[in-house]
């Protein structure tokens, strides 16, 4: 994510910073305890795994807004949606467009041509909807169509077993600048890909 790395946020450079001089000091104190029984290692492991995603994943909370910032105005009205689809484990997946052409890489859906709203949104992935299952494109402030098709990527990764929405979402970024957003139906984790990778998003609390 190099593209973005000298505008991450001061307040979130400085929090990582101070979190990791933390985690030093701790795993030094775990040096120092290694050989003593009852040292609760496997512990003090999960902890400091836990700090590192938790530091992963308000990183690319920032950088997602930076990538999109300069495409949409409504972000906010984006992050809302994104919020309640999580929060009610309803699958989802968005594209941003950004500057590439997209028309040779999906398969066209339905024509929607509305603002972007969360109500029209969330009512597209409704479970049930018959266009819930297919990716929702932005471009602008606008909701271009939806149930569109998307390529999905034949990368594989070690130890991670991705559904159709998370491929779909990494394909259609490795072959383009656009970005897409997904929820997962069964976690209702949020992520994003851009330029073939898969990233991991916190927000605060669901809006209701």
């Amino acid at each position: 994510m190099d593209e973005f790395e000298s505008q991450l946020d001061p307040v979130i450079r400085k929090n990582i910073t101070e979190t990791l001089s933390q985690l030093n000091l701790r795993i030094a104190g775990m040096i120092g305890r290694i050989e003593n029984k009852g040292c609760g290692i496997l512990t003090e492991f999960e902890n400091i795994h836990r700090v590192f995603n938790n530091l992963q994943m308000d990183a690319a909370s920032f950088y997602l807004n930076s990538y999109l910032s300069p495409y949409t105005d409504i972000f906010n009205e984006l992050t809302i949606s994104v919020q309640n689809l999580s929060k009610r484990k309803h699958g989802g997946l968005i594209v941003v467009k950004r500057d590439d052409s997209l028309e040779e890489l999906m398969s066209s859906g339905i024509h929607v041509g509305a603002q972007l709203s969360p109500a029209l949104l969330e009512s597209i992935f409704y479970p049930g909807s018959p266009l819930h299952d297919g990716a929702v494109l932005i471009e602008n402030n606008m909701i271009i169509s939806a149930g569109n098709v998307l390529p999905l990527s034949k990368t594989t990764y070690d130890n991670k077993k991705l559904g159709t929405r998370h491929r779909a979402a990494i394909g259609i970024s490795e072959q383009s600048d656009a970005l897409a957003l997904v929820v997962s139906e069964e976690t209702g984790n949020i992520s994003f890909a851009y330029k073939g990778s898969l990233y991991p998003v916190q927000y605060g609390a669901p809006i209701n």
